[in-house]
């Protein structure tokens, strides 16, 4: 097979394969140049902390939520009007007493 001039043995145009490689090229530059420029301006001190409030608030929130569970099922087997009775009942006693 000839060589054609511009390409190599197997035919690949030489001209395309500089103009992908500087393309590429210049994605690597842009995509450091953004990377630079994102951690000029993030404090990672701050995000730490702020990272560090967001689990603390989220655990607080399900021992919430476990609370208010074990709320409610205590709520679904008390009998309302039942305590209430009682708790008149002990007061009225008191009061005799």
């Amino acid at each position: 097979m000839a060589k054609k001039p511009g390409q190599t043995q197997s035919g690949t145009s030489i001209q395309h394969v500089k103009q992908q490689n500087q393309q590429a090229s210049a994605g690597q530059a842009g995509q450091q140049q953004y990377g630079a420029e994102f951690a000029s301006e993030t404090d990672a001190q701050q995000v730490k902390a702020r990272n560090a409030k967001a689990a603390q608030n989220k655990q607080q929130a399900s021992a919430g939520q476990a609370q208010q569970q074990y709320g409610a099922e205590f709520a679904s087997e008390t009998d309302a009007q039942e305590v209430k009775a009682r708790n008149a009942k002990s007061a009225q006693n008191k009061q005799q007493q």
